[in-house]
């Protein structure tokens, strides 16, 4: 499914590739992640989304935050909004679907595979209006988790599933005891 000429983008939605990859027991490891899609084509861009608590004196995510920004990723980013749900527990708010679908369809006329990492079912629309482009378009998520965490109309719309637990042997790790942006830097 992948042409060494194609002009790919990677497009890592950081919380639900996170999700998954827990799911499945292990850590990504973000340098090789990035060395396997070069490897598949000419990977013109890596975004990473990801919402980040402002108040917070230190950031469990900022570590991952910095290292990918340093290591040829694409940072988005935007400030995730904390609240009291009606039990009173405290809940974090910060999708980034928006500014995901906005950075790749601004892409769109300069690739020709897109590679999500995401299971999200909400970029379903986002998919169909690549492929109206001539962009092929791969997932990168899980069905091997339970429940599975692939949304099965995004599955059917894009060009190409890859299991990421298929993934495991060549982007991952073993997870250590730390916390989720230690466990989630790339050796």
């Amino acid at each position: 499914m992948f042409c060494k000429d194609d002009r790919l983008a990677l497009f890592i939605d950081g919380s639900n590739l996170y999700a998954a990859a827990k799911s499945l027991g292990f850590d990504i490891d973000y340098k090789l992640l990035r060395q396997e899609f070069e490897r598949r084509g000419k990977l013109i861009r890596a975004y990473y989304y990801t919402a980040l608590l402002e108040n917070d004196d230190y950031s469990p995510i900022r570590p991952l935050v910095d290292w990918l920004h340093y290591n040829g990723y694409s940072m988005i980013t935007k400030p995730a909004r904390e609240y009291t749900d009606g039990l009173g527990r405290r809940k974090i708010k910060g999708n980034m679907d928006i500014e995901l679908t906005v950075t790749a369809m601004e892409l769109a006329p300069r690739m020709d595979h897109a590679v999500l990492f995401s299971g999200d079912g909400d970029f379903r629309p986002l998919v169909e209006a690549l492929q109206r482009q001539g962009v092929r378009v791969s997932i990168v998520s899980t069905t091997r988790s339970q429940p599975p965490m692939i949304a099965d109309e995004l599955r059917r719309q894009a060009d190409n599933f890859i299991e990421l637990d298929a993934l495991r042997e060549t982007i991952g790790h073993p997870p250590r005891d730390q916390s989720p942006a230690e466990t989630n830097r790339a050796s």
